[in-house]
């Protein structure tokens, strides 16, 4: 068992539909706390430190275009093992492909255009949680 931390964004599409309560709500029913937590809008440097290993990809603008339409909430979560069970609360990527009961299930929806918007992001290990964490938490 081991205590960790990891970030969770709630993304623009999330934050304008009104799931911020409800994502925390899950996070705290699972006896997960949540150390740190700010409304913020997402800036091109923050997202191209957050996702480095995407910058060169032609979908890119896409995903800048999509943090950047209003604000996210920005929240650092600690528990025993939250990486992996905010993974399996958020469910999969595509919203469309999200199991009922996962909160891109549950919240996300396949959008007109055809960008990807899924409510939320989560660190997928302990090294890219700390990394991420230091980029939306400089505080920290």
């Amino acid at each position: 068992m081991t205590l960790e931390r990891t970030l969770i964004l709630v993304k623009p599409d999330g934050v304008a539909a009104g799931h911020i309560g409800e994502i925390i709500s899950r996070i705290e029913r699972k006896g997960y706390s949540i150390e740190a937590l700010k409304v913020t809008m997402a800036t091109d440097e923050k997202l191209k430190l957050h996702y480095s290993e995407k910058v060169d990809k032609p979908y890119f603008a896409e995903i800048t275009s999509y943090m950047k339409e209003g604000p996210l909430v920005a929240i650092v979560a600690r528990g025993i093992n939250v990486i992996d069970a905010f993974h399996k609360m958020a469910g999969k990527t595509n919203p469309s492909e999200a199991a009922p009961g996962t909160i891109r299930g549950d919240f996300g929806c396949e959008w007109e255009d055809g960008n990807l918007r899924n409510v939320v992001h989560s660190s997928d290990g302990q090294e890219c949680a700390e990394k991420e964490i230091k980029i939306w938490f400089p505080e920290m």
